[in-house]
């Protein structure tokens, strides 16, 4: 049946309950036909037969054309609109309590009086959500619509999600449903096992953001009544996320039906019992499975790029959802692009949870741009292949029970300043495919207790759907040499080491501290990461190879000698700032870049590092 031909009979059903009403206050004594509607309403709020009564004739404002004639035919002084007066003097089992703001007509607003005359002769009005009802439809109420948000129904569910919904509608069907707290990363994978568990019975699910509900007793009360009405009168379900007062989420939790928070630290106030729901990390064989329900048949043609996604990405249902869309237009392309495709889709839906927390740095430098000894390149090329080949040496070669640790890479880069330790981060990530941040250790370090850890908590936590390489710039402000516990503050200084290390052990990416003091280093903390690279400072030979790389090929040089600029001893980065100095100088004189431009670059590059120049360093540069 469509929808205008169940509003027609609706309307029709209606109307003949309408006229019945009206027949029984003209005088007659037959009972009202029976209506399923009406009968909900009066079960639902335990309305007597004058309140129904009531109700039916206010209904009959709305649609019985012959009910304002009758209304003034039998008391001229109603002037066509219905009061308590008529109905009082002239249907039986009239009972004054009806009136009462107590009454179930009034406290549950399904009718309204106006304030204009006395409280018999106050005309009565039935409240637009309950004709609606009555008719058959079944709108939100205009009241509650701006503050929530309707859920659709989840596609293509993971076979964990889809069990905790199954488990959620279960005991929320019982007598004494519980309140529903889904523990979840990802406010998009709340709002689908949501949706998911109230579409097991047929019901749907809106969202109401916690802080949107007003502070004051009357607000809170009118949202929970309003909101219990919509629960009797549709089975309606409601996700609460972010804070909300105590109070509040009481009276919503006083009322029937499904309730669900999320992010809601108010739940331990409530008085239902509690469910508490933990949406996992998906598994990556069920990984894979979401990915190709959400492709379809251009799954097939990725040849292994999903295993290659799954094993690095721990991504939930909404991300694999949002990246699969993204995804999906691209992936007719040529097999290598199809899989670079879907690779930057999952890159990109991990990426934004991070970048409130720390610096994104752009990877350019490749292996040909790092400047270092070869044992230094061979390590850095073995931490490439644990990142990339860690969940098959742990999950299908078995190390993962031997490994006592997890599946996360923990380095060390120390050296001085310069020696090109972010430049290997970049090189890493550039080879990886992977987003680099960095984090300022020193700025997450808080003088407060706990704080550091709360820090340190967002940053990891952000940070593990997409396996991003974090890295920990100054890692001695945190990582110093244990101290003595002399008071409470040098204790939880220890702490937050401990904290930091049990992170990085767990964490399933890559995480790269830095340091300019190795000797600085606790040795113990030192010999529970996997690897530690030392930056040296750079030799005669390694200087040089770094200046005749300094130049953009669309730099204009004249004159310049490697070998000569190679004798300045100061760290790869000096060398690139003094190149980029002596670019601008020569770019404002118009000409190209001379050896008389290094040399005033040196000498700005060298006062900064409050470095003397010699002449064994710059003779013959000018």
């Amino acid at each position: 049946m469509t929808l205008m031909a169940t509003e027609r009979d609706g309307f029709a059903a209606l109307r003949g309950l309408c006229a019945a009403a009206r027949a029984r206050l003209e005088g007659g004594d037959a009972p009202l036909p029976d209506h399923p509607r009406l009968r909900e309403i009066v079960h639902a709020f335990g309305l007597s037969p004058f309140e129904q009564d009531i109700l039916v004739l206010a209904a009959g404002i709305e649609v019985d054309e012959a009910l304002a004639p009758a209304l003034r035919q039998l008391d001229p002084e109603e002037r066509s609109v219905l009061s308590f007066a008529l109905p009082l003097a002239r249907l039986e089992g009239a009972h004054w309590s009806a009136l009462s703001p107590q009454g179930p007509l009034r406290r549950w607003e399904l009718i309204r009086l106006s304030d204009a005359r006395p409280l018999a002769r106050a005309e009565i009005t039935l409240d637009e959500r309950i004709l609606h009802h009555l008719v058959g439809l079944a709108p939100m109420d205009t009241r509650l619509a701006p503050m929530l948000t309707a859920l659709p129904r989840p596609e293509a569910l993971p076979e964990a999600l889809a069990q905790h919904a199954l488990q959620i509608w279960r005991a929320t069907a019982s007598a004494t449903p519980p309140l529903v707290e889904i523990d979840s990363d990802d406010p998009r994978d709340a709002r689908a096992l949501a949706a998911a568990a109230a579409a097991v019975g047929q019901r749907f699910v809106w969202a109401l953001h916690g802080p949107d509900l007003g502070a004051s007793a009357v607000e809170r009360r009118g949202f929970a009544t309003l909101w219990t009405r919509e629960v009797v009168l549709a089975g309606r379900a409601l996700l609460i996320e972010g804070a909300m007062p105590h109070a509040a989420l009481a009276e919503l939790a006083s009322g029937p039906g499904m309730l669900m928070v999320h992010g809601c630290g108010a739940a331990s106030a409530c008085a239902r019992p509690r469910l508490r729901v933990r949406l996992a990390p998906i598994a990556p064989a069920e990984q894979d499975l979401l990915w190709r329900a959400q492709l379809g048949q251009r799954a097939a043609r990725l040849n292994g790029a999903l295993d290659a996604v799954t094993r690095h990405f721990t991504l939930g249902y909404s991300d694999v959802t949002e990246a699969a869309q993204a995804a999906a237009p691209l992936l007719d392309a040529a097999p290598e692009a199809a899989r670079q495709t879907l690779w930057n889709a999952a890159r990109a839906v991990s990426r934004p949870r991070l970048r409130d927390l720390a610096q994104e740095i752009v990877s350019g430098a490749g292996w040909d741009d790092l400047i270092l000894p070869e044992r230094e390149t061979r390590t850095l090329r073995a931490i490439c292949a644990q990142v990339r080949q860690r969940q098959r040496v742990y999950g299908q070669m078995g190390f993962t029970s031997s490994a006592g640790r997890g599946l996360g890479v923990s380095v060390l880069f120390a050296g001085p300043s310069g020696a090109g330790k972010t430049m290997a981060a970049e090189v890493l990530a550039r080879d990886l495919d992977l987003d680099l941040f960095r984090i300022d250790l020193s700025q997450v370090v808080s003088k407060y207790i706990g704080e550091t850890e709360k820090n340190l908590a967002g940053v990891f936590d952000a940070a593990e759907d997409g396996g991003a390489i974090l890295l920990f710039d100054e890692a001695d402000a945190l990582f110093g040499k244990r101290s003595e516990v002399r008071d409470s503050h040098d204790r939880y200084a220890n702490m937050e080491v401990a904290y930091l290390l049990q992170r990085l052990e767990t964490y399933r990416g890559l995480a790269i501290l830095t340091t300019n003091f190795r000797a600085a280093l606790d040795k113990a903390f030192a010999r529970r990461l996997r690897f530690v690279v030392e930056f040296p400072f750079p030799g005669y030979a390694e200087r040089l190879r770094i200046w005749q790389r300094a130049f953009p090929a669309g730099a204009r040089t004249e004159g310049l000698d490697p070998a000569l600029l190679a004798k300045l001893s100061v760290a790869g980065g000096a060398i690139r700032n003094i190149a980029l100095t002596a670019a601008f100088l020569a770019a404002e004189a118009d000409r190209p870049i001379r050896m008389a431009d290094l040399a005033h670059a040196a000498e700005a590059e060298c006062a900064k590092l409050d470095k003397t120049l010699t002449e064994a360093e710059t003779g013959g540069w000018t």
